[in-house]
């Protein structure tokens, strides 16, 4: 009779103590103020009173990479979704005005494999460090036969602080208000469904193939990390009346903008008014996909959208121009039924 034992079941409880240990100087290396305690503990801690807050509210998302993870297992390259990951909580609260605190992720696959496991942390933690938050905490699973080979799934949760006082009004938008788009680095992590069955079934390329539109290969575009809006988003908001800001993710801009208006309010934005990657007009073009559709499936080169008055708009610009951030005047605000409307 065979002793059985958790190992021989696909549970590798000592490589997954060992990779927590390495873990560790990691994280430490994206320690901020306030951290109390960090990775190896059943808990993490962070002290809410070295931020100086005389209202904080706490801010939170939690997100994932989806199928964008597929092309990392392809490519065998997997610290860039660990950038993706960091960045899609972290610009979800951003639209708040948030203040990133810490970072916390959940990495579960069928066997674990060490050397994966640290690329991906590798690359939460260059995105913690990109977006100014502490990686604190996070799980490893190890769950045999619910992945396939070689496969993972990730998910993380990214939690921030703001002045009350400072929270972004939806009620504040009129229409007249200027919308101010800032430019996405490509898809983001956001359509690859689409993406992968239009590029690589439909049209039949390989990741590996150099792609003259993009000046690299397929595969190096696909995995090009999410922006992270941070930076610009922390110093806008401090210094500038911004009434709103919606993150273009999955839903394009017609499933994200009418998020923060409110009722009455509609956008009207001009096509042709910032570039758009042709990464997109690759994927529309090879899969013969209606404008309607790239519309309300990918960001279409636009990562994050601005509200702000008229008056504010000229001191935007030249604060976003000071930082060296490319920005676009796409369109406005108008009255009408909650939506968005594109004209040429």
């Amino acid at each position: 009779m065979v002793r059985m034992t958790y190992r021989r079941a696909g549970v590798d409880i000592s490589a997954a103590e060992r990779l927590v240990e390495r873990i560790r100087p990691i994280a430490l290396k994206t320690a901020r103020p306030g951290l109390l305690a960090g990775v190896g503990g059943f808990s993490a801690l962070f002290d809410l009173k070295s931020r100086n807050y005389r209202h904080p509210v706490l801010v939170s998302s939690t997100d994932g990479v989806g199928t964008k993870l597929k092309i990392a297992f392809m490519m065998n390259v997997h610290d860039t979704v660990g950038i993706d990951l960091v960045a899609m909580g972290v610009n979800d609260i951003l639209t708040q005005g948030a203040e990133p605190l810490f970072f916390l992720d959940y990495f579960a696959t069928g066997r674990l494999k060490p050397r994966t496991a640290l690329e991906v942390i590798r690359g939460i933690a260059a995105g913690c460090r990109l977006a100014g938050c502490a990686l604190i905490g996070g799980e490893t699973a190890e769950m045999p036969s619910f992945y396939g080979d070689g496969e993972y799934d990730l998910a993380g949760f990214a939690v921030g602080v703001v002045e009350k006082k400072n929270i972004p009004d939806p009620a504040v938008i009129v229409p007249g208000d200027l919308l101010v788009g800032l430019p996405s680095s490509g898809l983001h992590s956001n359509g690859y469904s689409l993406a992968r069955r239009v590029l690589l079934d439909v049209r039949g390329l390989k990741l590996g193939d150099r792609i003259s539109e993009l000046g690299r290969t397929l595969g190096e575009e696909m995995l090009e990390p999410t922006r992270i809006y941070a930076g610009a988003i922390q110093k806008l908001v401090r210094r500038h009346a911004i009434k709103g800001i919606a993150h273009i993710t999955g839903g394009g801009i017609p499933g994200n903008l009418p998020r923060i208006f409110p009722r009455g309010r509609r956008a009207r934005i001009r096509r042709g008014s910032w570039p758009v990657p042709p990464i997109f007009d690759l994927i529309q073009r090879f899969g013969g996909v209606s404008q309607a559709e790239m519309d309300r499936t990918f960001n279409n080169g636009l990562g994050i959208i601005l509200v702000v008055g008229k008056r504010e708009a000229d001191r935007v610009g030249r604060a976003l121009k000071k930082m060296g951030e490319k920005w676009y005047l796409i369109g406005e605000v108008r009255k009408g039924e909650r939506g968005v409307a594109f004209v040429s």
